[in-house]
């Protein structure tokens, strides 16, 4: 019930800036109209009068908060499945959501500082550089000199989202209990991944620290650039990081006029995603336009900048193994090794037959090959391998759900920065090398050298170990012999049972043929009676028993 106000405002939401048009000419149309009914007599002197629905979409997600916000800055990206009017729309969520205005920006830096603002900064913006769904971003100018940006969460966003969060999840529970789809999607399980995220998101402390690791990762690297890390000055609900100059990734227009080699800022940017995801295993989960920025200075060599680094994604051991093993297999257009891969990780049953699988994925990807990027979806493939799996019982893996997200965001940065990038001819050689690279010599000894000090460690408990293995093994020893025992004199205990069943069947026989020899005088109606049944008796108890 607590979550009835929440759901009353979304719908009311809904109705006020009327996205029900969005469905006009669906079979939904109608059922929807009159389920916002009520929500629209309340909205009727409140409603949003933009005749624009692309722009009254934007506006409803604003008013709804950080979660609707990030689902339409998902959906920005993808300019295959929306109208261009419509995605330009929803861009402006990436950086541009209406800043909040009380409390003062000065007052509330320097109470989650715990200092006054002038014995940290000689200069600060009132305006925000940036305005998000979580925070807001402001210029600012350490005492030293270096230049900062200060990033600050929201006042009073944390209670909007755990409402928000405790919604689905109710929604994921009864899609779970109700629905065979729902069950095979894991739609808690996602929720529950979503609500660390997210979460996590609002500790900025989490981001700083991720900001650390990857410009750790990828120092003095020509490709990516992740600015430093003020740590004196960073909060849980604060941080202060190095000012970095460069061009938004989505203006591809100012990139020319700059003269920035398209194609080969593309080409970086899958070597970016596979080197994080593959060699790092820490790869950027949030890459949408907004957090992607282009160091102009050298346009035939440019450089990515990295910023937001709150939703950082990595896997485990399996499922990295799992994902270039397939992408390769898949690549070199190895049908057979997919569905075997799929049958030995458990993704599909077992009893599966491999050569129906096999072909069900033939089917999905070879039109794909060959062709430039600006002619493939993933979005479209992951829908058709998603409704093929689907027959094959294949569920989806919760654990993969920030690299889905990761890949979609990069076929969109991809579309827009050079549509003609062949994408499987960038990623092949990046994988073979990574292969050659895992099957090395230098590589194995490398694993091993990173086992041999835990092995070490080990060794002192090693007599330890082997004398409970051997009491062990006595243990199972001991249990065998008392079976054997036990099996032993239950099969001498059955013999003396049929040796008893045997003598008495012989007493019976010898019975039956005295009463044969009984004198004249006895009755004979009873004598062939008794006569063949105590013959019987003792057949039986000879020959069955």
């Amino acid at each position: 019930m607590s979550n009835l106000p929440r759901l009353f405002r979304i719908l009311s939401i809904t109705a006020k800036f009327r996205l029900y048009e969005f469905a006009e000419g669906q079979s939904v149309y109608l059922l929807l109209r009159l389920i916002l009914l009520p929500f629209s007599l309340i909205s009727l002197f409140s409603r949003s009068t933009q005749s624009n629905r692309n722009v009254r979409l934007r506006l409803a997600l604003e008013a709804l908060g950080p979660i609707y916000i990030k689902f339409g800055q998902l959906l920005s990206t993808r300019r295959d499945f929306l109208p261009p009017a419509l995605a330009d729309e929803l861009a402006a969520l990436q950086d541009k959501v209406p800043p909040f205005s009380e409390p003062k920006i000065a007052s509330l830096i320097s109470d989650r500082l715990g200092l006054p603002i002038t014995e940290v900064f000689s200069t600060l913006d009132d305006q925000p550089l940036a305005s998000a769904s979580i925070a807001q971003v402001h210029c600012a100018r350490l005492l030293s000199g270096e230049e900062v940006v200060v990033k600050i969460v929201r006042p009073g966003i944390e209670e909007t989202v755990r409402a928000d969060i405790r919604l689905l999840a109710q929604l994921a529970s009864l899609l779970a209990r109700t629905s065979s789809l729902g069950r095979r999607l894991h739609p808690q399980e996602v929720i529950n991944d979503y609500k660390v995220v997210i979460l996590n998101e609002l500790n900025l402390l989490a981001e700083a620290a991720n900001t650390s690791q990857l410009r750790r990762n990828f120092e003095n690297s020509a490709n990516l650039y992740v600015p430093k890390v003020y740590w004196d000055f960073c909060r849980p609900d604060l941080i202060v990081l190095e000012r970095i100059h460069g061009m938004p990734i989505s203006q591809i227009e100012a990139l020319l006029e700059h003269q920035v080699d398209l194609k080969k800022l593309a080409e970086r940017g899958v070597e970016i995603f596979f080197q994080q995801v593959f060699d790092h295993n820490f790869f950027h989960a949030d890459m949408h336009p907004g957090n992607i920025f282009v160091a102009f200075d050298e346009p035939d060599s440019p450089q990515y900048i990295a910023i937001d680094c709150a939703i950082m994604g990595s896997l485990s051991g399996d499922d990295q193994e799992y994902m270039a093993k397939n992408l390769l297999a898949i690549f070199q257009r190895d049908y057979r090794r997919v569905a075997e891969l799929h049958i030995s990780c458990g993704w599909i049953p077992p009893e599966t037959p491999v050569h129906e699988f096999e072909s069900a994925i033939r089917t999905v990807c070879e039109p794909i090959f060959e062709k430039p990027l600006g002619e493939i979806s993933f979005g479209q493939i992951l829908v058709q391998l998603f409704n093929t799996a689907s027959r094959f019982d294949m569920e989806v893996q919760p654990s993969l759900v920030l690299l889905q997200k990761t890949l979609l965001n990069i076929e969109g940065l991809g579309r827009q920065l050079y549509p003609e990038l062949d994408l499987w001819q960038t990623a092949l050689p990046y994988l073979e090398r990574w292969r050659a690279k895992r099957l090395s010599p230098i590589a194995l000894l490398t694993r091993l050298s990173e086992q041999f000090p835990e092995w070490i460690d080990q060794l002192p408990q090693l007599p330890a170990l082997i004398l409970r293995a051997i009491n062990q093994t006595g243990e199972l020893s001991a249990l065998s012999n008392t079976l054997e025992s036990l099996r032993q004199q239950q099969e001498k205990e059955l013999a003396e049972k049929h040796a008893r069943d045997r003598l008495v069947g012989f007493l019976a026989l010898g019975l039956s043929a005295l009463t044969l020899l009984l004198p004249a005088g006895a009755s004979i109606s009873s004598v062939p009676i008794t006569t063949l049944g105590l013959a019987g008796i003792g057949l039986y108890l000879l020959f069955f028993r």
